[in-house]
């Protein structure tokens, strides 16, 4: 044999050995993650727990729509508090809570000094209202998870369950739920099978206008969760709005 074809033939050999090493020393492909869900395979934990999540905000939105309630609305700005309204709520035919304002409480008296002072203040006032009402419509869209949002999130491999969670908690965290780079981390009980509390990290209409929503659960006697304190943040403005619902009552 010439010496050439020895050269190649022992070349040949080496990477047919190398590729053998290198191929056991391979991680497995890892299975479907929280990240990659794999609908056609086999039901995960992760698509268990999402499947209950689903289930209890289907439950509760539709219980919700035989109740109303009183919400307590205080608005702070820089750690001062503006105003302090109290509604009366309930849900409207399209899903949304219909507020009617039953007791407004200022905590200071309208803008003195001259025309051009009152006209700032007055201007002022108008700008922070619309900002916390912009404010407070962005986080009813966080406040009764959206089962199809979530379903969609998940599709989409953006929900994956967390550690940190309590014993008797599952943490689930949810990207681009209701918009791109947001972040909802969501904390279910598993033996009552409700939404604890959710807090959220997201935006307003440009993502340097932070925002963020942290929102309490409690259950009525008959089973039905519902918010019970949500505090939303303003951070460019240092706006807080923070909200306490009571007295539910079931509509006849």
């Amino acid at each position: 044999m010439k010496t050439e074809d020895i050269l190649r033939t022992s070349f040949s050999g080496l990477a047919v050995f190398a590729i053998a090493i290198l191929t056991l020393s391979l991680p497995a492909a890892p299975r479907a993650s929280a990240q990659n869900p794999n609908p056609a395979g086999p039901t995960s934990e992760l698509q268990q727990r999402l499947a209950e999540v689903k289930a209890a905000a289907a439950q509760n939105k539709q219980a919700l729509a035989h109740y109303s309630w009183q919400q307590q609305e205080t608005i702070a700005i820089k750690g001062n508090v503006k105003d302090t309204k109290i509604y009366q709520v309930h849900v409207g035919p399209d899903g949304k809570p219909q507020k009617v304002e039953m007791e407004n409480m200022p905590q200071s008296s309208g803008p003195s000094g001259g025309p051009m002072k009152r006209h700032v203040v007055k201007k002022k006032k108008e700008e922070y209202q619309e900002y916390g009402e912009q404010i407070g419509a962005l986080a009813q869209q966080y406040a009764i998870p959206d089962p199809q949002r979530l379903q969609q999130a998940y599709q989409q491999g953006n929900v994956m369950l967390a550690s940190g969670g309590a014993p008797g908690q599952v943490k689930m965290v949810i990207k681009n739920y209701v918009i791109p780079n947001d972040q909802v981390t969501l904390i279910f009980n598993e033996q009552t099978k409700a939404i604890q509390s959710v807090d959220v990290a997201t935006y307003l209409n440009d993502p340097k206008d932070a925002v963020k929503i942290g929102a309490q659960y409690s259950q009525l006697p008959d089973g039905t969760n519902h918010v019970s304190t949500m505090q939303i943040n303003g951070v460019s403005k240092e706006l807080l709005v923070t909200t306490q619902n009571s007295n539910y009552q079931k509509m006849t």
